[in-house]
């Protein structure tokens, strides 16, 4: 008997340390505290803080900037103080200042005088690379049909209040973690104008340097019933341009033989907010939308976009234009106006938490693999080659694929601390191929499309 005890003490010890290898060569598959995150957004404080908002009367960029309770001056102003509250209850966690950029008169015709176009930007900043950058903003301003009428009551309840809300929301929740990287939550202002104010601050970020791993736009998250008659709650839209507008002329004959026409930086970052919405949330569903935008329609992201940043736009799938942009009335028995009856403040609270739980991935994961490289042609195996990472949270590296044909990656094999794989008998020809970088959390970065070629014998 005590021969046997003595063997079945060298099993245990042998299955602890194959778990223990285990363990150390394979990141876990999900992180409990994003479950926590994303159950953490309250309705209630969201409703609050778009009453508030509707409360300045009007929000339009042109609109009074010294009244201490109605018009843009005055709401941003709020919106400063909010961010400098959460700031107090995080020890200071939060840098929080205004960005000022001053738009000449005739620069658009939609600025009849010269117009101070402010950003509310508040930073938490990383405890391991300050300077790479996730970004989550939602718009200041609002108004009626008529966009330099600065003086009729324009709610801005959904459009978007709702937006602004859901961002001060998510500073409330994430201030409370710490993060490697930087997390960057704004009040960007003169959208409806022309999209002042991200263009301002991607401009500042591009100047400076900023690493930006990606911004999400969040613009109008609480609307439920469409023009169209439906009435739809766990469903929403991820729009996402293809490839970046940036690119160069050898990265678009690169894509032509080799593929990538839907794999740019902004579609990966779509795909990220996808699979993290199906992994983390219940019954609410991430529709992809090959598009940089709403048909003929634009968005915060875009600057980002033209600067060359990956950006994407969250917002409700089902949109009702009788409460966009509108005189608030009674016309042939429909009313009229972004009033705050519109919002449905628990629908607005379950975006914020796919925004939440992104910002935390995003601000835990890795820097994603650089300098990716692809060989395999009339070969019988995929190569994959990056340049490796020494970043100290790091576990290793993930390889995805998936048919050409396919919107989602369907395949991936994570494959450790290597900067170099090998994918048997897989046939370059038949799939789309890409690496992320994984955390000892399991977070990953965003997945990165090969941009050159291996030569071959390499």
């Amino acid at each position: 008997m005590k021969h046997i005890i003595v063997k079945l003490g060298c099993l245990a010890l042998l299955c602890f340390t194959i778990t223990d290898l285990v363990a150390q060569t394979t990141p876990p598959i999900s992180d409990p505290r994003l479950y926590h995150i994303a159950e953490a957004p309250s309705a209630d404080r969201i409703q609050t803080d778009i009453e508030k908002l509707v409360s300045f009367g009007t929000r339009n960029t042109l609109s009074d900037t010294l009244s201490q309770t109605r018009g843009i001056g005055a709401a941003r102003r709020w919106i400063k103080k909010e961010f400098e509250n959460i700031s107090a209850q995080c020890g200071g966690c939060l840098e929080v200042y205004f960005q000022r950029n001053l738009v000449k008169a005739g620069e658009s015709s939609r600025i009849p005088q010269d117009t101070w176009i402010v950003n509310v930007v508040a930073i938490q900043r990383g405890t391991l690379h300050p300077n790479r950058y996730v970004i989550m903003s939602g718009d200041i301003d609002s108004r009626v049909t008529d966009v330099l009428n600065a003086t009729s009551d324009s709610p801005g309840a959904n459009d978007n209040a709702s937006g602004m809300a859901g961002t001060l929301e998510a500073a409330r929740i994430l201030s409370k973690y710490q993060f490697e990287n930087s997390i960057v939550y704004v009040g960007l202002s003169g959208e409806e104008q022309g999209l002042f104010g991200g263009k301002h601050m991607a401009k500042v970020a591009k100047e400076q340097g900023w690493d930006i791993i990606g911004v999400l736009n969040n613009d109008m998250i609480g609307n439920i019933e469409g023009v169209d008659g439906v009435i739809e709650n766990n469903t929403f839209r991820v729009f996402s341009e293809p490839t970046p507008a940036t690119e160069s002329d050898r990265q678009r004959r690169m894509r032509r033989f080799y593929g990538g026409e839907v794999d740019g930086i902004s579609r990966q970052l779509a795909r990220y907010v996808h699979r993290l919405t199906g992994q983390y949330m219940d019954n609410l569903e991430a529709i992809m939308i090959y598009r940089l935008d709403r048909f003929g329609r634009g968005g915060h992201h875009r600057p980002f976009n033209d600067e060359g940043f990956a950006g994407v736009r969250i917002m409700e799938t089902h949109e009702n234009y009788h409460r966009q942009h509108q005189d608030i009335r009674v016309e042939d028995g429909i009313s009229y106006g972004d009033v705050i009856e519109g919002v449905n403040f628990e629908y607005a609270a379950r975006l914020t938490a796919v925004n939440a739980l992104t910002l935390a991935s995003l601000a835990w994961s890795p820097q994603v693999p650089r300098e990716v490289e692809i060989g395999g042609a009339v070969e019988p195996s995929t190569r994959l080659r990056w340049k490796a990472s020494e970043e100290p949270h790091l576990a290793g590296y993930k390889i995805y694929w998936r048919r050409t044909t396919s919107p989602q990656w369907e395949y991936s094999k994570f494959v450790g601390l290597t900067a170099y794989y090998t994918l048997e008998n897989l046939v370059i020809d038949n799939y789309l191929f890409g690496v992320a970088s994984v955390s000892k959390d399991g977070h990953e970065s965003p997945v990165v499309f090969p941009q050159s070629l291996i030569p071959r014998g390499q």
